[in-house]
């Protein structure tokens, strides 16, 4: 597949090599030769506003992609055959500039514009385009590139695309490995005294029960979990909270604790661990590579994946301040507010830093759920939460995309306030995703 235009920038280029890893096993040629561009073999794909060939296939460009400052886009979605889209185009073989719409859902483009912060500080799905036209809840990008390959087929019926497959990541914060254990003693005094001015007699009890070991810590659910990834032949991913400090939003057991230690040893050997960097580490970006220093301490391995906690992070500084600290894979990519999809895709994509005009290697795992969003933010039973868990199967698995979950040991527990919630996540993966995959 060879592309003409008569600018070759970054921006193009960048959607481009995400368009081959969608759908090519090779790279897209760019070109801004019309000689070498005619006489290629193969879907010729023609980004400018004259035609140059009889048999390519014409995308009338919007602007965007030829800018290299942010400014506020005039975005008007209409919807064509059953999907939005904007940046229309009035003439072409395509309704609107698909490349350019993708390179401005992919970049975040909005988030670098002036908005006003939720109150941890971040972008509010509520500003998104996304959520402003209906789209949220859906991986629009995805369904965008199926209809264009069927469009392009009919120009080469010869051509063969690549086959993506369906794939599905399990993934786990550990905020508070365990409710009770490993606290140390004065802060299960506090937290004793707490209950019994609060009058909850059963979280005294437990906790008691618990410290003697006469009851299992009902955070401690890890076992469990074993048995359910290696039934689903699943490859789970953990990321912890290993903050020196327990302050704020920060109330993780210390990563100088020894059981902590060997907890996370433990999951080191049989799936991914990352980093799960701090609140604090918002504030202060050099405790990013003291927490990663403590992981990597305690697995002896590499850290190069990582999740914010609380999802909190700022473009472009975070992703910069990840980058920096060695970080190759991150799984952020989605609302700490919503569920849904916040970068419109189902796919794993390079993050470009808008700013300084360059695709990086920081490579993103956008989610689409969270079991924190369902209940706290959407208010939903946990019927209702699996109900909006098959929703995006069902889109993703349509599309043969990655469908990436978060869940919290504490919502896995055995606290009789989310036991449902565990229920409902074993049927999820036993009678769903594993059956029907």
């Amino acid at each position: 597949m060879i592309i003409y235009s008569e600018n070759i920038s970054n921006r193009l280029r960048y959607v481009s090599e995400f368009v081959a890893s969608e759908l090519l096993n090779e790279r897209i040629t760019l070109t801004n030769d019309k000689e070498v561009f005619s006489h290629h073999i193969g879907i010729k794909i023609n980004y400018s506003q004259h035609k140059i060939a009889d048999d390519e296939f014409h995308i009338l460009p919007h602007p965007l992609l030829f800018e290299n400052y942010i400014s506020t886009q005039e975005i008007k979605c209409t919807e064509v055959e059953g999907r939005k889209v904007f940046f229309q185009a009035q003439g072409g073989d395509l309704h609107f500039d698909i490349f350019a719409a993708i390179f401005y859902l992919l970049s975040r483009y909005e988030e670098y514009l002036p908005h006003q912060k939720d109150e941890y500080g971040r972008f509010p799905h509520t500003a998104s385009i996304a959520c402003k036209e209906g789209f949220l809840h859906m991986p629009l990008i995805n369904y965008w590139l199926d209809d264009f390959k069927v469009l392009l087929q009919k120009k080469d019926p010869t051509f063969h695309f690549h086959h993506k497959s369906f794939s599905f990541l399990p993934t786990y914060d550990i905020d508070m490995a365990w409710k009770y254990k490993h606290k140390g003693f004065w802060r299960n005094i506090g937290s004793g005294f707490k209950s019994i001015l609060k009058k909850e007699r059963p979280n005294f009890s437990e906790r008691i029960a618990v410290m003697r070991e006469s009851k299992k810590d009902p955070y401690d659910i890890y076992e469990w979990l074993d048995a359910l990834h290696l039934y689903c032949r699943m490859k789970p991913y953990y990321f912890f909270l290993v903050a020196e400090e327990q302050k704020a939003y920060d109330k993780n057991i210390p990563p100088s604790n020894e059981q902590l230690q060997q907890l996370i040893a433990y999951h080191s050997g049989r799936g991914v661990v990352g980093i799960h960097p701090s609140w604090q580490s918002g504030d202060d970006p050099r405790l990013i590579k003291q927490e990663i220093g403590w992981l990597e301490f305690i697995t002896g391995k590499k850290v190069k994946h990582s999740r914010q906690h609380y999802i909190r992070f700022t473009l472009p500084g975070t992703f910069r301040e990840l980058i920096h600290a060695g970080i190759e894979k991150d799984f952020s990519m989605g609302y700490g507010s919503t569920n849904g999809f916040r970068a419109s895709v189902a796919s794993s994509f390079y993050w470009y830093d808008l700013e300084r005009e360059v695709s990086t290697d920081l490579l993103l795992y956008p989610f689409c759920f969270m079991d924190a969003n369902a209940y706290f933010e959407e208010k939903l039973t946990p019927h209702q939460a699996f109900n909006e868990l098959m929703n995006y199967y069902y889109q993703i698995k349509k599309v043969n995309g990655m469908m990436i979950t978060i869940w919290h040991n504490n919502f896995l527990s055995t606290d009789k306030q989310f036991s449902a919630w565990r229920d409902m996540y074993e049927i999820f993966l036993k009678e769903e995703v594993y059956w029907d995959s």
